[in-house]
Formats: C-alpha cells, structure tokens, sequence
C-alpha cells in the first residue's frame, strides 16, 4: 500500500545527510556540517570518520549491538548498563540507543549528558536516513527503527530546557508530535507546561486544539489556566476548570500546598488517581505560582474535590 506523504511544517528540520547503505555513506563535508548544527567537536567526528565508513552501517553490526542494548535495559545496576552500552559502541557506532544510555547515566547537567545527548540524536538522523523524515513522517514510533531516533530527541530536549535553551527544546518536541501525532511518549503533556512557561499561549490552544477531548491534568489543567491567564474569571474559564477538577478532583490539593509535591513520579498511575494528580504537579506547579492570581481562583473555585489519597512509590508514569 502506498504511503501517504503528509504536509510537513517549516519547523521540522530534515536530516543534514542520508545514509541507508554501506555505498550511501555521506562526503564527510556533509558529516561536519552535520557535527556544527548540533554542536558536535568537528576534530571529534574527523577522528572517528574512518571507522565510521568501515563499521557504521553494517546492518548486522548495528542489530547485534542493539541485542546488546536489550540486555542493558535489563541490567541490574548502572555500572552493568554502561558497560553494555560501551560494548554495543564498539560493534557498531551508530547504535543510538546506546548514546542514549550514555547520556541517560551521565552526571545531569554536564558536558558529557548533553555531548551524548546530541551524538544520540545526529546518530539516530543518519541511521535512518532522510528518506524516512520525508515517508515516514506520521508514523514514527510504530516503525521500530524510529524509536531510538525519538528517545533521543526526547532525552536532548529535556537537556536543552534544563540548560535554559528553552525555545530549542520546544521546537524539539514540535518535531517529534509531527512524527508521531499519537505521541507514545506523551510529549503533549510535557510541551503543554513549557509553552505556559514561556507565555506561548496561542501556541498552547493550538496543542490542546490537535488533542481535543483529552482530560489528562496536563491537558485539562492547562487549558483551564491558559484560559485564566487570557480572559481572567469568567464563565468560560471557570467551566474549563471544572472539567478539569472533574476528570481528576486531587489537583488542587497539590497545586494549593494541602498536599505535599513529591520529587519522584509513581511508576504507575490510572485517570483519576492521585499518583496522576502528583504527576502533573511535578511539571505544572510552577506555572499556577507565577500566573497572577492563579492559585487564588483555583481555591475560590475548587468545590468539593477531594484532598489527594496517599502517594505510592517512585519513578515515571509514563
């Protein structure tokens, strides 16, 4: 069945280099200027170049280090998972996820975590090659072979905004929700608390228009105080809010300070609960206490919700 080739936007960039085969294998003027976009030492590329032609695109290189990866993610400690990382990089290169396990136990806020970061993401590009950004657009993360390219690009964009580089990270998760529009990942929640940060509000509606009917806190709760910060108490503000309140009636009490913001998030939650409810506050809060009047309107406005139930575990819940 012929693929469909959708409309793409000028914000997603296309891979500098396309690299399939063997013989497709890039000018290494093409490499280097790949390496300055994303901000790669050029003498770093250079240095590795002549490997990179020999190993890089062994399709049997690159499927017997991402086995290696698979007994990574299963490993005990972080030592073991380093260790097998540095073993895939050693059959082949261009195994993204192992630059992403580098990255993911490197010391946060370092050269080295954003170096990794940025190698994952420039490797994941040319392991797929810039057929896939034009054909596959819309179906990343149901082809298997994407999925690292996105958990690197999920990883640098959260590497970014934690660097103050915010406008970057945003444009990062941009890209990934034209991808993967079903986002797997659930950056829509994550992109939805970054555009309030940054006072992007018309951007805000757009996101919550592309996932209407969503009644995640991330989504609802967002929309309620966009709605706030544009209009003020109103009608229409005050009926978002109690949508929001309805779908998961625990907010408030974190957001209010009646309930205490864990620093870790659950490793699981179901709609409703108040891990889901931790789990927003975790993100959002921030962005109730430097909205003007925010908190106030929500105690005004909470109604009976429940005060939160007991918080289970640490981790991620998504």
């Amino acid at each position: 069945m012929p693929r469909s080739k959708p409309q793409r936007k000028p914000s997603v960039r296309k891979p500098p280099v396309q690299a399939q085969r063997k013989s497709d294998l890039p000018d290494i003027r093409e490499v280097l200027d790949m390496a300055e976009e994303v901000g790669i030492d050029e003498e770093l590329v250079e240095a590795g170049y002549t490997l990179l032609r020999e190993m890089a695109l062994d399709e049997d290189a690159i499927n017997r280090a991402q086995k290696v990866i698979y007994k990574a993610w299963d490993a005990r400690t972080p030592a073991q998972r380093i260790k097998l990382a540095h073993q895939a990089l050693r059959i082949s290169p261009l195994c993204t996820d192992a630059h992403v396990l580098r990255a993911q136990h490197a010391k946060p806020g370092s050269d080295d975590e954003l170096e990794a970061w940025e190698t994952a993401l420039a490797t994941g590009q040319l392991m797929l090659g810039e057929e896939a950004f034009e054909n596959d657009v819309g179906m990343f993360w149901g082809l298997l072979e994407t999925r690292p390219y996105m958990r690197a690009c999920l990883g640098l964009a959260q590497a970014l905004w934690q660097r103050d580089r915010r406008e970057e990270a945003v444009e990062h998760l941009q890209a990934m929700l034209e991808l993967n529009p079903g986002d797997n990942q659930g950056v829509r929640y994550l992109l939805a608390n970054w555009l309030l940060a940054l006072d992007r509000d018309s951007d805000l509606t757009k996101l919550l228009k592309a996932y209407a009917g969503e009644e995640s806190p991330a989504m609802s709760f967002s929309a309620a105080l966009g709605a706030f910060r544009r209009v003020g108490d109103t009608v229409a503000s005050r009926k978002l809010l109690a949508k929001a309140i309805k779908a998961n009636g625990h907010v408030p009490a974190f957001l209010l300070g009646d309930q205490a913001v864990p620093r870790t998030r659950a490793p699981w939650y179901s709609p409703g609960d108040a891990n889901e409810a931790a789990d927003y506050a975790i993100e959002g809060l921030d962005n109730w206490v430097r909205s003007p009047g925010a908190l106030d309107w929500l105690r005004a406005h909470r109604g009976t919700a429940p005060t939160a139930g007991p918080i289970r575990g640490g981790g991620s819940g998504r």
